[in-house]
């Protein structure tokens, strides 16, 4: 089964934590040849391809721009270049509200509805401006609905029409009881600004924020515009890239359709110190963490407010930022307030590891040792078979599957394999398969991908039983269930139902560190279990066994571990042939 596309606000439910090199600090360069060198490794490994500002105590210490804007023209990103933001939009969308809040136009603890009178009441009167400031309004996420993207995405809808899409859904929780994010929520209150101004949210954007700071090269990405400097999205195909899919800007609206620059977001950044745009009371509104939301952090109004560790230390900081994804693109700014810096990140393909890299430059920063990037040892693989052949290639893999230098990613290895595949040559493809399942035994994607090759391969016994072994360990793999059916396997008796006793389920409860920055916090609503990862929406989890559970909506395990006194004191996470160990907290 192929590896997902990144996809506009479509998150991975449990991120996959890249494994770093450290490094030790080199003090014959300076913080800036530091900062390059680390950048530039990250774009000759293909990791990030866009622009980067970095700012310390106000000041900008470092822009640059980083690969192409334009892939086909050759066109270089600049600190100029305009990115599409993704969900960056948020704190902007925010920012209008609370200037509507000082404007005495909207009170932020009155139901919707008072403002809204068309949306049904039996939710809008339980939900107020506030929680869908913070994502804890219980409106299901429209980006996650059952083929969004592939139905939804690229047609033009009005506000209005939109709204319509979500505003009859069942609540997900009572307003307020929790964090869930929501970019229904964000949209409505486009919604509402545009009630309440009786102008358009791009009108809206311009006047009240963009023209008083100066933000010339930042506005309302429409696809019919002629737009100077604008990047152009891609995605990864293997070693490669294509085009991102076309995404009609009216569906993020103020959830995410806006494009900025690192230079005019730098302008963003010193404004939120002063009161240029809203008195020194509603600025302190608009950074106050009101509700948890991923592991230790909190979210503020379009921000999460939490500690971000420093370099690959044990020190951290406190960080005020958010990350966006949008088709081809990803993002992230962050603020540290303590010496007023600042580091924005903008890629143009797709998944670059943003937080990994954030964490690096702010190690830099302050001094302290930090972490550099693998080489990505699939896409070398691949490149040594095009060039020289596949014998030559799996030496070059066996050789340098152990290196300190190489990063094996069992979803860069499963992309390759469907790039050989679609260029024909199955054989190889299914080489490279069976390489995946002997680095990754316990992950079902590398089964059933071996499982598709072996069927064009006409090895109808090899195939069978590879899809049974995906589903072994996935239960919810439904592609697996159908390839079987077509080759004329029962599959009544493949997926049996688990019902796990109350008292167990119970004892999983709490919230589990993986890494000082990455948790997942496990929750019971009834009978049905949910987890959620730091940065991701909560997900249900279904047992296979009173230990194992396992996700739908991604391919993901977790298994919880008792200590010798029988009681639960970790938990497991197999994702894309990681396996991460998380302590219980609480």
């Amino acid at each position: 089964m192929n590896s997902p596309k990144p996809s506009f606000l479509k998150t991975i439910i449990f991120g996959i934590l890249t494994v770093l090199i450290s490094t030790t600090l080199c003090f014959g360069q300076t913080k800036t040849e530091q900062l390059d060198e680390l950048l530039n490794q990250y774009l000759d490994y293909g990791k990030f391809n866009g622009s980067v500002l970095v700012a310390d105590q106000g000041k900008v210490m470092y822009k640059k721009g980083f690969g192409m804007a334009n892939m086909e023209w050759d066109i270089p990103n600049k600190p100029n270049t305009k990115h599409r933001l993704g969900s960056v939009t948020k704190q902007f969308t925010a920012m209008l509200i609370l200037q509507l809040v000082a404007e005495g136009k909207i009170d932020l603890q009155t139901p919707i509805t008072t403002y809204l009178p068309d949306y049904p009441k039996e939710n809008g009167d339980k939900i107020t401006t506030h929680h869908l400031l913070t994502h804890s309004s219980g409106i299901p996420n429209y980006t996650a609905f059952p083929d969004f993207f592939a139905a939804e995405s690229r047609n033009p809808y009005t506000p209005d029409q939109f709204v319509k899409k979500f505003e009859d859904k069942e609540l997900e929780f009572t307003p307020g009881e929790k964090f869930n994010y929501s970019n229904s929520g964000y949209f409505l209150l486009g919604v509402l600004i545009e009630k309440l101004s009786g102008k358009t949210y791009e009108e809206m954007l311009h006047e009240k924020i963009f023209t008083p700071l100066g933000m010339h090269d930042t506005g309302y990405d429409n696809h019919k515009d002629i737009l100077k400097n604008r990047a152009t999205g891609y995605e990864k195909n293997g070693a490669s890239f294509i085009n991102s899919a076309y995404l009609d800007m009216s569906i993020p609206y103020a959830a995410g359709s806006l494009y900025s620059t690192v230079e005019d977001l730098y302008l963003w950044d010193q404004a939120l110190y002063t009161t240029t745009l809203l008195p020194q009371k509603y600025m302190d509104l608009f950074f106050t963490p009101y509700i948890a939301a991923f592991g230790n952090s909190q979210y503020a109004y379009g921000w999460g407010v939490g500690k971000e560790v420093i370099g690959n230390t044990t020190d951290s900081i406190t960080v005020i930022s958010h990350g966006g994804g949008i088709n081809g693109f990803n993002t992230n700014i962050s603020r540290l307030p303590s010496n007023k810096s600042l580091v924005v990140l903008l890629n143009n393909t797709g998944g670059a590891p943003l937080g990994e890299m954030t964490r690096s430059i702010i190690g830099i920063m302050h001094g302290k040792t930090y972490d550099i990037p693998k080489k990505s040892l699939a896409y070398d693989f691949l490149n040594v078979i095009k060039s020289k052949g596949i014998k030559a290639g799996l030496a070059y893999y066996n050789t340098n599957k152990e290196g300190d230098n190489f990063e094996l990613n069992e979803n860069e290895m499963n992309q390759i394999g469907y790039q050989l595949m679609g260029n024909g040559t199955v054989e190889e493809a299914a080489q490279v398969f069976k390489l995946n399942i002997d680095a990754f035994p316990k992950s079902p994607n590398a089964y059933d991908s071996y499982g598709e090759a072996l069927m064009k391969l006409d090895d109808t016994k090899g195939a069978i039983t590879n899809y049974k072994k995906s589903i072994e360990i996935n239960p919810a793999n439904q592609n697996g269930i159908d390839m079987l059916k077509k080759l004329g396997v029962n599959t009544n008796d493949l997926v049996k139902e688990v019902v796990v006793p109350e008292a167990i389920l119970k004892t999983y409860i709490g919230v589990y560190e993986l890494t000082p920055d990455f948790k997942i916090t496990i929750s019971k609503e009834g009978n049905q279990m949910k987890a959620q990862a730091t940065g991701q929406p909560m997900a249900d989890i279904y047992p296979k066994s009173n230990e194992e559970f396992y996700l739908k909506v991604v391919t993901a395990q977790v298994i919880f571990n008792k200590g010798e006194n029988g009681e639960i004191e970790s938990l497991t996470l197999f994702q894309g042939g990681q396996e991460m160990m998380g302590k219980k907290m609480e």
